[in-house]
């Protein structure tokens, strides 16, 4: 796992949405997974400057969003469809059609997480994934005992994580208390993985994931298992760990590309 530390989430965001560029470029019909929340936002505004500055072309790029809250449509403001066409979709030519959000309304949930599940394979799977982390620690919204085994499903949220969510919300008992989302192997199963950690809310969490034991308790801590995951993190956000100076150490010898 390759960690890559910078002064501040602006920082971090220009490091990790440049990758995400160069990946873009290199391979123009790029299969890439989203995530939604405050962690990836820095790296869409990036990404809208590139296409709108220097031209980054997404029209041939295929978008899978990891997850989806339960009970609302598609057009509800608080729904990750919303977020992603408010913040990313609608400013910059990926076509509506290579677009994958999570449907969170269905009388089959079942036969519906199966068919997302088909859609990512069919697709060729997933060649880059981001992914923030929350406080406890869970990617995507594989909360806390999450199989790593886990594919897309129905998934029951913490009291943390609804805690955490209310903020985008009028009132906390309007906050879904279910979300469809991609499963721990899912995630593992894309070929190159950015983690994103800001704050010093985060900082267990990173600690526990990037250095503790792998757990079902910790579903970042999976990410250890990934043959190639990078983790940008702002200095508050790794304050925690133990290796902190072999990390900056690293960075120091091979500015930031040592794998």
């Amino acid at each position: 796992m390759r960690v890559v530390i910078k002064d501040s989430y602006q920082q971090l965001s220009l490091a990790a949405a440049a990758e995400v560029a160069q990946a873009v470029r290199i391979k123009p019909n790029l299969v890439l997974g989203l995530a939604t929340g405050s962690s990836p936002l820095g790296i869409y505004q990036e990404l809208i400057r590139l296409h709108r500055a220097e031209g980054l072309d997404f029209s041939q790029v295929t978008t899978f969003n990891l997850d989806e809250y339960v009970g609302l449509a598609p057009d509800h403001p608080q729904s990750y469809h919303a977020f992603m066409h408010e913040h990313l979709f609608q400013h910059i030519n990926v076509s509506g059609e290579r677009t994958h959000v999570p449907v969170g309304i269905s009388d089959d949930f079942g036969s519906y997480c199966r068919s997302y599940e088909q859609q990512i394979c069919d697709a060729g799977g997933i060649d880059l994934q981001l992914l923030g982390i929350g406080r406890d620690g869970h990617i995507g919204f594989n909360e806390p005992g999450s199989s790593l085994g886990s594919r897309t499903r129905l998934k029951t949220l913490t009291a943390q994580t609804i805690e955490d969510n209310s903020r985008f919300f009028d009132r906390p008992d309007e906050v879904p208390r279910f979300a469809i989302t991609m499963g721990v192997a899912t995630i593992l199963d894309a070929r190159r993985v950015l983690l994103l950690a800001s704050g010093k809310k985060k900082a267990k969490a990173v600690a526990r994931s990037l250095e503790g034991p792998i757990s079902s308790m910790w579903t970042a801590s999976a990410l250890q298992l990934h043959a190639d995951a990078t983790v940008f993190l702002d200095r508050k956000a790794a304050r925690k760990l133990k290796q902190l100076e072999y990390y900056h150490w690293i960075q120091r010898q091979a500015g930031d590309i040592c794998p």
